[in-house]
Protein backbone atom coordinates (compact mmCIF):
# COMPACT_ATOMS: atom_id res chain seq x y z
CA UNK A 1 0.00 0.00 0.00
CA UNK A 2 1.44 3.25 -0.97
CA UNK A 3 0.76 6.38 1.39
CA UNK A 4 -1.41 8.21 -0.87
CA UNK A 5 -3.84 4.86 0.05
CA UNK A 6 -2.84 5.26 3.95
CA UNK A 7 -3.59 8.85 3.78
CA UNK A 8 -7.17 7.89 2.13
CA UNK A 9 -7.70 5.19 4.48
CA UNK A 10 -6.55 7.77 7.31
CA UNK A 11 -8.70 10.65 6.56
CA UNK A 12 -11.94 8.08 5.55
CA UNK A 13 -11.65 6.51 9.21
CA UNK A 14 -11.13 9.90 10.76
CA UNK A 15 -14.66 11.42 8.98
CA UNK A 16 -16.04 7.88 9.89
CA UNK A 17 -15.39 8.36 13.48
CA UNK A 18 -16.40 12.24 13.64
CA UNK A 19 -19.80 10.81 12.03
CA UNK A 20 -20.15 8.36 14.53
CA UNK A 21 -19.76 10.76 17.50
CA UNK A 22 -21.60 14.22 16.05
CA UNK A 23 -24.99 14.64 16.10
CA UNK A 24 -27.53 17.40 14.34
CA UNK A 25 -26.84 20.34 15.65
CA UNK A 26 -29.63 22.40 14.41
CA UNK A 27 -32.31 22.20 11.72
CA UNK A 28 -35.31 19.94 11.68
CA UNK A 29 -33.32 17.10 13.33
CA UNK A 30 -31.25 19.59 15.96
CA UNK A 31 -32.00 19.42 19.72
CA UNK A 32 -35.00 21.07 19.47
CA UNK A 33 -36.57 18.85 18.05
CA UNK A 34 -34.79 16.13 19.14
CA UNK A 35 -33.21 16.71 22.48
CA UNK A 36 -31.38 16.51 24.25
CA UNK A 37 -28.55 16.23 21.51
CA UNK A 38 -30.29 16.13 18.19
CA UNK A 39 -30.08 13.09 15.36
CA UNK A 40 -26.97 11.33 14.90
CA UNK A 41 -25.61 12.10 11.69
CA UNK A 42 -26.03 8.52 10.55
CA UNK A 43 -29.25 7.79 11.14
CA UNK A 44 -30.10 11.14 8.84
CA UNK A 45 -32.52 10.36 5.92
CA UNK A 46 -31.01 10.27 2.47
CA UNK A 47 -33.39 13.25 0.93
CA UNK A 48 -32.48 15.32 3.75
CA UNK A 49 -28.89 15.57 2.78
CA UNK A 50 -29.99 16.26 -0.81
CA UNK A 51 -31.77 18.92 0.56
CA UNK A 52 -28.48 20.36 1.71
CA UNK A 53 -26.88 19.31 -1.47
CA UNK A 54 -29.21 21.98 -3.83
CA UNK A 55 -29.53 24.12 -1.47
CA UNK A 56 -26.06 24.41 0.25
CA UNK A 57 -24.01 22.29 2.60
CA UNK A 58 -23.03 24.19 6.19
CA UNK A 59 -19.93 25.87 6.55
CA UNK A 60 -17.43 24.12 8.43
CA UNK A 61 -16.73 20.62 9.73
CA UNK A 62 -20.14 19.90 9.72
CA UNK A 63 -20.40 20.40 5.99
CA UNK A 64 -17.89 18.63 5.64
CA UNK A 65 -19.31 15.51 7.34
CA UNK A 66 -22.59 16.08 5.65
CA UNK A 67 -20.97 15.90 2.92
CA UNK A 68 -19.17 12.77 2.90
CA UNK A 69 -22.31 10.90 4.46
CA UNK A 70 -24.20 12.16 1.74
CA UNK A 71 -22.04 10.54 -0.62
CA UNK A 72 -21.61 7.46 1.24
CA UNK A 73 -25.59 6.90 1.99
CA UNK A 74 -26.12 7.65 -1.95
CA UNK A 75 -23.37 5.14 -3.29
CA UNK A 76 -25.32 2.30 -0.78
CA UNK A 77 -23.13 1.96 2.18
CA UNK A 78 -25.23 3.48 4.89
CA UNK A 79 -24.47 -0.63 6.50
CA UNK A 80 -21.23 0.67 7.59
CA UNK A 81 -22.74 3.18 10.27
CA UNK A 82 -24.56 -0.30 12.18
CA UNK A 83 -22.14 -1.01 14.58
CA UNK A 84 -22.42 2.97 15.84
CA UNK A 85 -26.43 2.20 15.91
CA UNK A 86 -25.67 -1.39 17.49
CA UNK A 87 -23.61 0.43 20.10
CA UNK A 88 -26.93 3.12 20.88
CA UNK A 89 -29.27 0.49 20.79
CA UNK A 90 -30.35 0.56 17.24
CA UNK A 91 -31.48 3.24 14.42
CA UNK A 92 -32.75 6.75 15.96
CA UNK A 93 -36.66 7.05 15.54
CA UNK A 94 -37.99 9.91 13.10
CA UNK A 95 -41.43 10.02 13.62
CA UNK A 96 -42.68 12.75 14.52
CA UNK A 97 -42.95 13.91 18.13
Amino acid sequence: MDSLDENLRDWLAADLADIGGTFMPFGKYGPDHYPPHGVPLFDLPLEYLCWFEKKGWPQGRIGELLRVLHQLKTDGCDEIFDRFRRARGGRTSLRER
